[in-house]
Order: structure tokens, then C-alpha cells, then sequence
């Protein structure tokens, strides 16, 4: 009799044999990956191509050459394009690689190399680094037999509802590594529980961690590469947590540590968001090194070209063949296996336009990768969030999928920037962007919170630089200064870089005020990137993805200096998360109640009547009303945006003036006054009349 069960390792269904037909080593060949069991570990590896599969077996990390090979028999290894062979007596911790013979044809898209270690696509852990070789064969990291027992203490997905979440982009290493951080453990996972009190003080609900699957720290030939890899948009291996931040140097510790920190982040109330990169690897293009994906079945993982060499909708040299139904398996996999054995919260998909690919790399409709991850119901809890373009042209923003999907909105982010920059025009666009995104998302049947609402990310300028340089200064990253976008949307205010100049300090100040209480005041869900509450600076660097020092870390010295703008964010994500009138579930109408509660939104001119969209000035003035909402605490909320450079006079509409307002908000005023905390500041003064200094954001709310 037979036993099924799902693995918590790939949510695929394994058959448990009894114990007589154990004896006979008969096992079920799938899951794919190395398999602990009791008795030993059974390898599974795809590849139609192949004509010969070994593994190879390492006692330590540092070892050159295997101490054992291990054969696959094609007559009793391989079912199908499955190659399944069981050792007994292996244990958690072994060492391996894959190794496969196989024709070397480009045109047929064939790389096979006989010599070549290969990394298991379904690896849980790496260990070790790249070693020079004098045969020319690339050593990479060995692969790690991974038990994946661990004590979650009761721990769960929190389900938070997109709507109430505040999302902060962060980078593992760069959080605590700086000696600022004081952390027991720089740089590391175990760093990021170090932390913990403060994200909780900040008030985020989530972390957004870029890339922490494994991706190189040395060049294929153990050197330090001249710029070094920061980001990690560089995968090698999908399923393993990157060894780079863990603390020692153990042989798959990186999985505890990782599960530790996850454990802690959800006992705070934090989620967990990791930033995926499924469109390209580290293995390049046809000049790049074999390593795993190009050794096993390249053109099944890749999008090639007819003569061999690889198409390049990533910027990165290759791109995976997404849409292939191998990796359409493997991606559907790796999900499952990080929301069951991680406990994580929900994916950003980095270039997520490139998922929407055929397999010759035309954008098709319906992509069926695109559908898999929205139906699957493992992932049903999770959120979803893509990167809605690629380095290829696509750009698709309010049209990538249907209503699972959310996205990084590209429209909001430069249309925040370029109306506080003073732009003209941006009064309707800016309008759009406060109320949610009806224009791109309301079509599809998505919601405000599909939209997810960011000024700043770490692909760019943060805050800070963004109001204080006009043109990027990347010369650090050694491309003279041609890489990185050269549209920022970004204003200096009359000097370039730092400044003792008095004023100029204090309208790039309130300019920065500016941007973030805009992106805490609007409908969607909100990202800021890690530093902004404290201003930290890239000193105009917008592309600082090698940058691995101080350019790129959390000083958190600026915790204390810079304690005014970060008292500012704390109050504004505290009234966020209070307020539901900011945070809505569904768009905006401006229809008339006639039961004498305001209208959801109204728009006004300067003058207190309804605007005229075709005007020139640089001034809007709104009220979020709060109809349709059922929430107790729900209040009226009035908004006046000035970004001139002059001060603007502006008419109270005359259908609010019987209301009490108190101020939440003045980004003019000198702390503490700039904001009070549950909007109890003072009343709107008496009168229709209320004058604005130049570029400023005042925002009252109803008692």
C-alpha cells in the first residue's frame, strides 16, 4: 500500500513506500532537489538532453575535488526527462554538485559540458566560494543537504490586508552593517532582529528585503570583481537563502538564521516581502560561465537567440525562459517552497514585464506564469507585486494582470516628484495619484491598494538626493558616469550636493516633508525606502548597486541627527494606520451624499470653487470626505498643496467652513509644529482665507 503525502519542501505529492519495498531503495522520483530522508538523501534533476548525470560529493566546502562520484543509471535512474538516484547514508549537511554529459551544439541551443560542476536549480543552501581552477572548469559554491526542521513556536503568516499595510524597502547588509548600528551581528540576519525595536517605533507593518536568494559574492574564478555585487540581482541558486549574510560560517546555517529572522519580524507584527529575481541568473550570456541552468537544459531555461547566444529583455545578459513549462515548474516550486518553509509574506518580482514573455520573448496576453502565480492556492494568503516592466521596453503599469496582482507604480512616483519639483500641469496627475489610480488599476476591477505608492526606491536617488541634486554623480561605480537614469525629476535648489546655505537647507527639508507626507496621505499602499525617515544620502549616486560601504549603508547616526524627520514619518504612519479615510479599499466617486456628510473627494482651485484641470497653477486643494465608510474612526480631511515659489493665497470652500478643523500637518512650520500628533493641532483659523509660503503641504482634519 501506498502513502501519499505533500512535501513542505516543494508542495509536490511524494508516495512514502512501506518498509519492505525501502529495502529494495525503491524510491519515488520526484521532488525535485536533494531530499533528506531517513536513510539517506535522494537527488532529482531534470534534463531531457542529457546522455550521462553524476553527483559528486564533498566533505568541506573548501575541498577542490569530490571524494566520491556518483553515477546515475539512465536504465533504472531516469524516468522520463527525471533523473532520480538514492544514496543511503547521507546526511543533512553533505556536499554536492550535479555534473551531466550531453552534446555542445549552440545552434540547437546545447551547452553541455562533461567537466562542468553544476548547481542543483533546487539546491535549499550553498557553502563555500568560486575556486580558481588551472583546467579552466569554474568551481562554484557546492550545494547543501538541507533539513529543514525548525521550531516555528506557533509562528504563522500575519494576513495582513494590503490596505493597511506601510511597506519598507531594505537591504539585509546595509541595514546593520555600518559600525553605527551597533549591532551584535553586522550585516546578517540575526542583525536584522537587532533592530526590531526601531521598525516597530517607525510603525511599518513590512519589510521589503531585496534579493536574499544566493548570487555571487566572488567572480566565477574566486577574485573579487571590480564592482562588487551589492543589489544580489545576480541569482544562482532560487530556493537557497544567501550565505553572504549569515553570521559565521557554517555549512547551511543561512537557513536557521533566515527562519530566525522571520520568526522574530512576525512576533513584532512585521511581514516579510522578499524581492525575487526569476528573469536572468548569474550565468550571463554566451560568454558567461556555465554554472548550473546552461549545463543541465540551456535552451529549455533560456530565451535564445537562432545562433545560440541569449536574448536580453533583462540588461543582464540573459533571460529566463519563464513561460517554458519546466520553469514555469521550477518558479511555481520556489514560491511555494519560500511561503512554507520561510513563512514569508508575499513577492516582489523584479522585472516582472518579463514573465508576461512567450518563450521567443513577445509580450503575450493571458502569460501563463502570470495566471499560475495569481491562482495558486498555496499563495492565496501572500502578496503579490510587480515590477511592471523590463530593460526591453515593456512597460506595463496599470495593465500587467488582473485583480491578484499589485504594482510598483511608476506614474505615481514621477508624478509626486515632478509636481513638488514645480512642473507645470501637474495639478490633474497629481489629483489622480492622491486618490488611488482609478485611471489605472479601477478598469481591471483591482482596488487603490494595487497601487503600490512610492517617491523613492532603492533603484535611484533617495530622498534626500532627490531635493538636493540635479544631476546624478555616479562616477564611484566606474562606468564613467554613464550608468544609472538620467530622468529624475529631481531639483538641487541652487547648489549641487551638501550646503551650509541656510535657506536652501530648509526648503530642501520641507520639500522632502513634502514628498512624504504626499505619499502618506494618499490612497494606496505605501513604500518608502530604508533611510528616507532619517534623510540618508548616496551623495547623488542613483545607481549605487556596487556601492558596499557607506554610500549604500544605514547610518544611524542620522537616527539622532536627523530626529525631526523622523518624528515626522512616525506621526504621519500613525495617523495612516489610524485613519482609514487614506487607506480605502475601493476608489473614489465624488458624488453628492444628500444627507449633509461630504462627498468621498471634492477638488478645488485656490479660489474654494471646484478646479478647472487646464489650469497653470502649481496649487490644489482637496477634501477627502468620508462617505461610504463604516469605520468609527473615520474623519473629513482637507489637503492644501502649494509647490510655487511664491506664497498662494487660498478660499476655504464655503461647504467646509461649518466644520471644526485642527491641523495634522505643516511642512512651512518649524518642528515640533510641522506635525501633531492625532491631528490635534490648532483650529483652522477663522475666515475663508488661508495663505500658503511657497512649497507647502498643510493638511487639517475634522474633529
Amino acid at each position: 500500500m501506498l502513502t501519499q503525502w505533500t512535501t513542505g519542501l516543494t508542495g509536490q505529492t511524494q508516495i512514502v513506500m512501506p518498509v519492505a519495498q525501502r529495502v529494495m531503495q525503491f524510491r519515488y522520483p520526484l521532488p525535485y532537489g536533494a531530499i533528506l530522508q531517513e536513510d539517506g538523501v535522494q537527488f532529482v534533476v531534470y534534463s531531457h538532453s542529457a546522455t550521462a548525470m553524476r553527483v559528486l560529493l564533498y566533505r568541506r566546502s573548501s575541498d577542490r575535488e569530490p571524494h566520491r562520484i556518483v553515477e546515475f543509471n539512465p536504465a533504472t535512474d531516469r524516468w522520463g526527462d527525471i533523473w532520480s538516484l538514492f544514496i543511503p547514508r547521507l546526511k543533512s549537511g553533505q556536499l554536492y554538485h550535479f555534473q551531466a554529459d550531453g552534446p555542445y551544439d549552440l545552434e540547437r541551443g546545447h551547452r553541455f559540458n562533461p567537466n562542468a560542476r553544476l548547481i542543483d536549480p533546487y539546491t535549499r543552501a550553498l557553502s563555500g566560494r568560486f575556486q580558481r581552477s588551472s583546467d579552466g572548469i569554474i568551481r562554484p559554491p557546492k550545494c547543501v543537504v538541507v533539513n529543514e526542521d525548525f521550531d516555528w513556536q506557533g509562528d504563522r503568516l500575519l494576513r495582513r490586508p494590503l490596505s493597511e499595510s506601510v511597506i519598507y524597502e531594505m537591504h539585509v547588509r546595509g541595514f546593520t552593517r555600518s559600525s553605527s548600528s551597533e549591532s551584535n551581528h553586522p550585516g546578517t540576519y540575526l542583525g536584522v532582529i537587532d533592530k526590531i525595536p526601531y521598525l516597530k517605533s517607525l510603525g511599518v507593518t513590512a519589510v521589503e528585503l531585496m534579493p536574499v536568494h544566493e548570487f555571487p559574492i566572488l567572480d566565477p574564478f574566486g577574485k573579487k570583481p571590480p564592482r562588487t555585487n551589492y543589489w544580489g540581482y545576480d541569482s544562482l541558486a532560487f530556493f537557497s537563502p544567501h550565505r553572504g549574510y549569515q553570521h559565521g560560517n557554517k555549512a547551511g546555517d543561512q537557513v536557521r538564521q533566515f527562519k530566525e529572522m522571520v520568526r522574530a519580524l512576525h512576533a513584532a507584527g512585521i511581514e516579510i516581502i522578499l524581492d525575487v529575481v526569476f528573469n536572468h541568473t548569474a550565468e550571463g550570456n554566451h560568454v558567461g560561465p556555465t554554472l548550473s541552468f546552461k549545463g543541465l537544459e540551456n535552451r529549455v531555461y533560456y530565451m535564445l537567440n537562432q545562433d545560440g547566444t541569449y536574448k536580453n529583455y533583462s540588461g543582464c545578459g540573459n533571460t529566463v525562459n519563464g513561460n517554458h513549462p519546466i520553469c514555469r515548474e521550477l518558479i511555481f516550486h520556489c514560491l511555494r517552497h519560500w511561503v512554507y518553509n520561510y513563512h514569508i509574506d508575499g513577492f516582489r518580482f523584479d522585472l516582472a514585464s518579463i514573465l508576461s514573455r512567450g518563450r521567443h520573448g513577445e509580450l503575450i496576453p493571458n502569460p501563463p506564469l502570470v495566471e499560475l502565480i495569481a491562482e495558486d492556492p498555496m499563495l492565496a494568503d501572500t502578496k503579490i507585486i510587480a515590477e511592471a516592466w523590463d530593460a526591453a521596453g515593456a512597460y506595463q503599469v496599470g495593465s500587467f494582470a488582473d485583480r491578484r496582482w499589485a504594482e510598483w507604480n511608476g506614474h505615481y512616483r514621477d508624478d509626486i516628484r515632478r509636481y513638488w519639483r514645480g512642473d507645470m500641469g501637474l495639478s490633474g496627475p497629481m489629483a489622480t495619484r492622491l486618490a488611488g489610480s482609478a485611471d489605472l488599476y479601477q478598469s481591471s476591477g483591482r482596488k487603490p491598494y494595487h497601487s503600490i505608492n512610492f517617491i523613492t526606491s532603492h533603484d535611484g536617488y533617495p530622498l534626500n538626493d532627490l531635493v538636493s541634486y540635479e544631476q546624478k554623480h555616479n562616477q564611484a561605480n566606474g562606468e564613467d558616469n554613464r550608468d544609472g537614469d538620467n530622468n529624475n525629476y529631481s531639483a538641487n535648489y541652487g547648489v549641487e550636493g551638501p550646503t551650509r546655505r541656510r535657506p536652501i537647507f530648509e526648503l530642501r527639508r520641507r520639500q522632502a516633508k513634502n514628498m512624504m507626507a504626499s505619499l502618506l496621505l494618499s490612497n494606496g499602499t505605501p513604500m518608502l525606502v530604508s533611510g528616507d525617515e532619517v534623510l540618508r544620502t548616496q551623495r547623488g549616486n542613483n545607481n549605487a548597486y556596487c556601492q558596499d560601504n557607506a554610500t549604500s549603508w544605514f547610518d544611524w547616526k542620522l537616527v539622532e541627527r536627523n530626529a525631526e524627520m523622523l518624528r515626522f514619518c512616525k506621526e504621519l504612519i500613525t495617523f495612516r494606520k489610524s485613519q482609514p479615510n487614506v487607506r480605502r479599499a475601493t476608489f473614489l466617486t465624488g458624488e453628492p451624499t444628500g444627507n449633509g456628510e461630504l462627498p468621498d473627494v471634492r477638488w478645488y482651485g485656490v479660489d474654494g470653487q471646484p478646479i478647472c484641470w487646464d489650469t497653470t497653477f502649481h496649487s490644489l486643494l482637496c477634501v477627502f470626505g468620508t462617505m461610504g465608510l463604516e469605520d468609527p474612526l473615520k474623519r473629513d480631511i482637507m489637503l492644501f498643496m502649494h509647490a510655487g515659489s511664491a506664497s498662494q493665497k487660498f478660499h476655504v470652500p464655503p461647504v467646509v467652513r461649518s466644520r471644526t478643523w485642527r491641523l495634522l500637518v505643516n511642512t512651512a512650520a518649524q518642528a515640533p509644529n510641522d506635525i501633531h500628533p492625532n491631528a490635534e493641532g490648532p483650529l483652522l483659523p477663522p475666515g475663508d482665507l488661508l495663505v500658503l509660503p511657497h512649497h507647502t503641504l498643510v493638511c487639517y482634519v475634522a474633529e
